[in-house]
């Protein structure tokens, strides 16, 4: 089946071949707005660069670099900073889901539980542009939107309300009757003539962040006590990323996700660094002062930086997720979070990242809005902006204008309270 431009668009951003280019971090006890505009910023600039991929004509620093070139640009570094950002709230969650309830195997089957629904929602997203129209009841599109929906039922936040908790149920048993029973039509075309089920071998964005939040919780978990735990798990993952890159270590790059969630260390290490950051600025330490955290938090960042350079002879590539990638990353997150953390959390400063925190603090939603579109306009058979305002600068205002919309959409959504969670 041929794809839609519009979804071959949203494939060529988001498909690499170790690490994909969203995270999507639990609600902390305290809200930092620090961390919420970071993710909102974030959250921002990937819808942005998501519909830039369909765009001609603009310099070259405006797209993914291909594997076989050792270069990286911004776009590159989206994903690795919505990595870094649920490094930086995990701390957080799970100080607070443990505060709430202490057992420890019921911590162990939200984490398992919230890595099978990223990795549901990933494989929609991964699936949906590949179905089969003639073996389905219905059309790929629409098999997207009315699986989306059925996974916006189960997971939406209702709140805790006695009058409505039967409706709740139900909706939540509606929601997740729905998505098995998409899944059970489904059908994909991987050969002509033949057709099989759902494609398991990439689970998109989040079924990625979803494997990756899951290796990360099995090291974090059981040593959270420990102070210098991150950092040490931190520099493992980016020795094991090195040692994989140099080609002295070959086993991980064949092995299955859900056998080895670690994949090279690049993800896990981009998020256990996250971790690290949170350590420094929220953890209970002796370094409490201001300076004191600015001056670990400014080391850290140029540490990473400096890393990373050492380390360019091994490639400089997203897709082949190597660790000067990771580390330049690294090094730029914790150094925007820094600045960040001081100029909203010390400062309080925050009017000026209105138009981000409503995508801050309800990604999962804004994630979704952006492929909604564009099944929703596949399956209307909407194909203008497939050949308008697709070159040059007016691409790229066309580009900006639709980030615009589904913010708004997404500040829309948050009033009313849609606001999906994991």
């Amino acid at each position: 089946v041929e794809k839609e431009p519009h979804l071959a668009r949203r494939e060529q951003m988001n498909t690499t071949t170790h690490a994909p280019s969203v995270a999507l971090a639990e609600r902390p006890a305290a809200r930092l707005a620090s961390i919420d505009i970071l993710r909102g910023l974030t959250m921002t600039l990937m819808i942005f660069v998501n519909e830039l991929a369909g765009v001609r004509g603009l310099p070259w620093w405006n797209y993914h670099m291909k594997a076989e070139i050792d270069a990286m640009t911004y776009v590159d570094m989206v994903f690795p900073f919505f990595l870094f950002i649920v490094g930086l709230s995990l701390p957080l969650a799970i100080r607070h889901r443990l505060k709430r309830n202490p057992s420890l195997s019921a911590l162990c089957l939200h984490v398992a539980l919230r890595t099978a629904s990223l990795m549901t929602l990933g494989l929609i997203l991964a699936n949906a542009d590949e179905g089969d129209a003639s073996r389905m009841i219905v059309s790929p599109a629409v098999w997207a939107i009315v699986a989306l929906t059925g996974a916006a039922l189960f997971l939406n936040e209702y709140g805790e309300s006695e009058r409505y908790a039967t409706l709740i149920r139900w909706l939540r048993i509606a929601g997740l009757v729905t998505v098995v029973a998409m899944f059970a039509i489904f059908h994909h075309t991987a050969n002509p003539g033949h057709g099989s089920w759902i494609d398991f071998s990439y689970p998109e964005i989040l079924g990625l962040i979803g494997y990756t939040y899951l290796a990360v919780s099995i090291l974090y978990i059981p040593t959270r006590r420990w102070l210098w735990a991150p950092l040490a798990w931190f520099v493992a993952m980016m020795a094991f990323n090195a040692l994989t890159a140099a080609k002295w270590i070959t086993v991980a790059e064949r092995l299955p996700y859900w056998f080895w969630p670690f994949s090279n260390g690049a993800m896990a290490g981009i998020m256990f660094a996250g971790i690290v950051t949170s350590v420094i600025f929220l953890g209970a330490h002796r370094w409490q002062a201001l300076s004191q955290k600015t001056f670990l938090g400014l080391s850290f960042g140029i540490v990473a930086l400096i890393a990373g350079w050492v380390l360019t002879p091994l490639g400089i590539s997203k897709i082949r997720a190597t660790p000067t990638w990771s580390l330049y990353s690294i090094g730029a997150a914790v150094l925007l979070f820094t600045a960040l953390y001081w100029v909203c959390d010390v400062k309080k400063k925050t009017g000026w990242a209105f138009f981000a925190r409503p995508a801050g603090s309800n990604t999962l939603t804004t994630y979704l809005l952006p492929d909604l579109w564009y099944y929703i306009l596949a399956a209307t058979g909407i194909r203008y902006f497939d050949t308008h305002f697709d070159y040059g600068l007016p691409g790229a205002v066309r580009c900006a204008v639709f980030t615009a919309f589904i913010l708004g959409v997404a500040a829309l959504l948050t009033r009313w309270r849609v606001r999906l969670r994991l």
